[in-house]
């Protein structure tokens, strides 16, 4: 069979001057409608019809076959009749003809090619490329009175479908092709995906297309475990949604079993592979443009080979030997390590905030402490959770305070814990995998807290808070000491119950320290941290 691809253009365009061949996202308009016909090989034939010298230039070098059209087929007035037809008359025999706008660039060449199939395989005459689009609307009867289109008012998943023609493309048999028509009597349509469905018509939808033509697809592969917490997950979820105008997968291991059961709870889109080599595998067959990993420390030949498949790496906590081969790391918990190599950011200004967290303002200053908040992350690996309620105990005079406990998704209670809660004279609340963290900690006048991403979002709500690190890599996290208004006690392993009770009392009892921390993390700006961070994983080589 012999199946052309005619594409018009025509060099009048009004609303967008110029507009077929203007350079969108590095490639002139047209060439998108060319590049999608030239790559499905059912099509023989890639015609554009114009009646300008420059297009016809344009589409010259981006691969097309040119056919100028008479004077009288380039008005205002006429229809894409008798222009294709008058093409076809041109060529002589052909079996299939395809009517193309350049007009619809995020058109793929893999949904173009199954409509052609459809067409063939059942023997349409003709085949509109459409949107299914359906929504509650209203219209006007003879007597021009609003009557509503639907019979009940259901949400948009619900409607019946309502199909809206894209332009983007129609398939018609040969036969069919007139002066005044391309359509048969065997009419059916080919719903293409809502963001392939643009037709550039206004300058809003060229901006649209430009944006949608630029998004990146991206892999963030993260882990969870009761190690190294779910911190890698929330972040994974967090930067996925920041990144939401690119096609964003969330990749992680199937022993993360907490991290896939907050990844089932976000509703983002993600997948599970066997170990961390399959990681590799995964990425020859999606090909992102964009891999992230948040799996802590990286071995040389692990990034190397990942650079193989994937011509961008970023790392996050990173301080590994891949770090050298990476694109970035961002590495905002920690202060510059001459022995790590390669290109790496570092510090607080690269923290990401969660979108809660920057909704919520600081309450008002406290002189008396009513609220204290426990949190030592997502699975509490050290089991401080379980010593703070023996401190709690401890803590005299203190009838009127409330304790908010939160036990994050991989705590790992105990009978000892259970018996503590339950036995405990004093006011304890105790959350388990909470929704709204940011909340809590707003409504917190002191809190006590591992030395781990916890203490940004603390600042962010100027929390006067005691830190204590689970480990020697989280007491290295250089953003929880005084200067930012942090007491740090160190190690917690190291630190004795008495300690701990003594700093309670004493800055319980001190409302000019708190207000003093509370003044050095008012200075703290973290709010600009996911722009910066986005501009990194983003940024053109």
């Amino acid at each position: 069979m012999r199946v052309v691809a005619i594409i018009p253009a025509r060099g009048g365009s009004k609303g967008i001057p110029r507009k077929n061949i203007k350079i969108m996202n590095g490639k002139p308009l047209i060439g998108y409608a060319i590049d999608n016909a030239l790559s499905v090989p059912t099509i023989t034939d890639v015609i554009v019809s114009t009646d300008d010298e420059e297009i016809a230039d344009v589409a010259t070098l981006c691969g097309a076959r040119v056919i100028m059209r008479p004077e009288e087929l380039a008005t205002d007035a006429v229809t894409l009749d008798p222009v294709i037809n008058h093409v076809c008359e041109q060529l002589g025999d052909v079996d299939i003809v395809i009517t193309m706008q350049p007009t619809s660039p995020c058109l793929t060449a893999a949904t173009l090619s199954a409509a052609i199939d459809d067409f063939i395989a059942n023997d349409y005459d003709t085949v509109i490329s459409v949107v299914n689009m359906p929504h509650l609307s209203w219209g006007r009867d003879d007597e021009g009175k609003l009557r509503p289109n639907y019979v009940a008012r259901l949400n948009r998943q619900q409607l019946p479908p309502q199909y809206n023609e894209t332009g983007a493309f129609v398939i018609t048999k040969r036969e069919f092709v007139t002066p005044t028509s391309r359509f048969g009597k065997n009419i059916s349509v080919f719903e293409v995906p809502e963001r392939e469905s643009v037709d550039i018509d206004t300058k809003e939808d060229w901006l649209m297309c430009e944006h949608q033509l630029s998004s990146k697809r991206i892999v963030i592969f993260a882990e969870a475990s009761q190690e190294i917490g779910t911190g890698h997950i929330f972040r994974a979820i967090m930067l996925a949604s920041a990144l939401f105008e690119n096609e964003v997968r969330i990749v992680t291991t199937r022993t993360s079993t907490m991290g896939i059961e907050k990844l089932k709870a976000s509703h983002m889109k993600y997948d599970v592979i066997d170990n961390r080599d399959a990681i590799f595998e995964y990425l020859s067959d999606y090909q992102p443009d964009i891999l992230i990993n948040d799996i802590l420390d990286t071995e040389a030949d692990f990034v190397i080979k990942e650079k193989e498949i994937v011509d961008r790496v970023v790392n996050f906590e990173d301080i590994g030997p891949g770090t050298e081969y990476a694109d970035a790391v961002i590495n905002s918990l920690l202060e510059p390590m001459p022995e790590v190599k390669g290109n790496v950011y570092w510090g607080e200004k690269y923290y990401c905030l969660r979108d809660e967290f920057l909704m919520h303002k600081p309450k008002a200053f406290s002189e008396k402490v009513q609220n204290v908040l426990i949190a030592f992350g997502g699975t509490d690996p050290s089991g401080f959770t379980e010593r703070i309620l023996d401190v709690v105990e401890q803590i005299p005079e203190d009838s009127d305070v409330k304790y908010t406990v939160i036990l994050g998704i991989g705590y790992q209670s105990t009978p000892e814990f259970e018996a503590k809660l339950k036995n405990s004279t004093k006011n304890i609340e105790c959350l388990h995998n909470v929704k709204s963290m940011a909340r809590l900690m707003n409504e917190a006048d002191l809190a006590i807290s591992s030395q781990g991403r916890t203490i940004y979002e603390l600042a962010s709500q100027q929390v006067p808070t005691i830190i204590m690190s689970h480990s020697a890599r989280e007491a290295t996290h250089v953003f929880g000491f005084m200067h930012n208004g942090f007491i740090n006690l160190g190690n917690g392993n190291d630190i004795t119950n008495d300690t701990i009770v003594e700093t309670v009392l004493w800055l319980m009892h001190s409302p000019q320290v708190r207000q003093q921390m509370r003044d050095r993390m008012s200075k703290i700006r973290l709010e600009r941290g996911i722009e910066r961070v986005k501009e990194i994983i983003c940024q053109q080589k």
